[in-house]
């Protein structure tokens, strides 16, 4: 296997989750794409180490989503969907632990995917509204909607 940081993929999941997962603190969590995986049906996976590996090193609970090359494939929807899960992957508590495929379901990632939408487009509007130009917007951290 080999990975390589993905910082496009880290700006979306930093979106995402600043739309909807507040309690991810997204400067532990990093994006990359792993290349060779023999895996035949996964697209992504979510990684961290165990709290008592945490205890025993001295660090905080990080996690890495790891997007194969099958997410590549993916139409941009499935992308966001595909992020958004595994991002739900991570609990409320952010220690290190996981959520599985009972609370990270088909359903449950559509209903995230549609609000998601819901929210970015109304960021959009408002700050289509509010920023004037794009120097005003650049200080907020928006690029692309000028």
């Amino acid at each position: 296997m080999k990975y390589e940081y993905a910082p496009d993929l880290q700006e979306i999941a930093e979106e995402i989750a600043k739309l909807l997962f507040l309690h991810i603190d997204m400067t532990r969590v990093k994006c990359f794409r792993g290349f060779g995986s023999s895996s035949r049906g996964t697209i992504a996976r979510c990684h961290t180490i165990g709290k008592l590996m945490q205890k025993a090193i001295g660090v905080q609970a990080y996690y890495a989503l790891e997007f194969l090359e099958k997410f590549e494939k993916q139409s941009e929807e499935e992308k966001i969907k595909t992020i958004i899960h595994e991002l739900m992957h991570i609990p409320q508590a952010f220690g290190g632990g996981f959520r599985h495929h009972d609370h990270v379901t088909e359903k449950n990632v559509g209903l995230m995917y549609k609000t998601y939408m819901a929210k970015k487009v109304e960021n959009e509007k408002f700050y289509k509204k509010n920023i004037k130009d794009k120097k005003e917007g650049e200080k907020f951290g928006i690029k692309k909607w000028f």
